[in-house]
């Protein structure tokens, strides 16, 4: 699957004793990563272990508490805001989720617009509405490439509520979005949940296809593929109280993070 990203540098992940606390307690502790620049970085481990907050975490939108972290050489939590600008959530429950009431249209001209108002240069403002009309559908057409979302094969097309999207297509929905955003880092939750293995092995090869194009993808799944580079297991502190990913992420999410 060709894509335009082919020349981006991914962000280098390096982790060590890495560890977040929540109102809940400790969402994880001890955490270790060590992933070079366009690697596929599976994280597993029990539901409840922390892996969405590991997610947040090393995008810079949760605060670590202890341990060191760099990502793209930005140290954490110093430099969370840095991290930020260079990473970009796919699927992430409570925190980066698709509305079922919009189309997949509205959905791409969404993201283009902010990328516009937010990522977007001064020089870029000033250039024709025809120019800038081209540039937003030449970056929707290559992020829909490159996450292997063909409109065509929908319902209705762009048309197409997310709310009648197959989850196989909706997680490339996702990726397709934050892809939009150029980043040079890409987290993506529950990879493989409610998947058929078809679907499953189509879902790796489409992140594989991500990571080989530059892109530094981290994935949280129930079992490591062999497509991974990298795998970090977590297994939590003991202290979440029960909660599960999800629930552990909004908590601490609400209190330390920005998206």
């Amino acid at each position: 699957m060709e894509s335009s990203h082919a020349d981006v540098t991914g962000a280098a992940i390096h982790a060590e004793g890495f560890g977040l606390k929540g109102p809940r307690g400790w969402a994880f502790r001890g955490v270790g990563v060590d992933a070079e620049p366009g690697s596929l970085v599976a994280v597993t481990g029990p539901s409840g272990s922390g892996r969405t907050c590991l997610l947040l975490a090393l995008t810079g939108r949760m605060k670590p508490a202890e341990g060191r972290a760099r990502v793209a050489d930005q140290p954490l939590p110093r430099k969370m805001a840095a991290v930020r600008r260079i990473s970009a959530l796919a699927h992430v429950p409570g925190v980066s989720e698709l509305d079922p009431a919009f189309t997949v249209a509205e959905h791409l001209r969404e993201r283009v617009m902010l990328k516009r108002r937010y990522g977007g240069s001064v020089r870029a403002l000033l250039r024709s509405p025809a120019t800038r009309r081209a540039e937003s559908r030449a970056l929707i057409d290559d992020a829909l490439a490159a996450a292997g979302l063909d409109l065509a094969s929908l319902p209705k097309r762009g048309a197409t509520a997310v709310r009648d999207l197959e989850r196989l297509e909706a997680l490339r929905l996702t990726v397709a979005l934050a892809l939009i955003q150029e980043p040079r880092l890409l987290a993506v939750d529950d990879t493989d949940m409610k998947l058929s293995d078809e679907e499953r092995a189509a879902a790796w090869a489409l992140l594989r296809s991500v990571a080989d194009s530059g892109i530094t993808v981290l994935a949280v799944c129930s079992e490591s593929p062999a497509e991974a580079d990298t795998t970090v297991r977590t297994t939590g502190s003991g202290a979440g109280d029960g909660a599960t990913d999800e629930e552990g992420a909004a908590d601490a999410f609400a209190t330390t993070g920005s998206a």
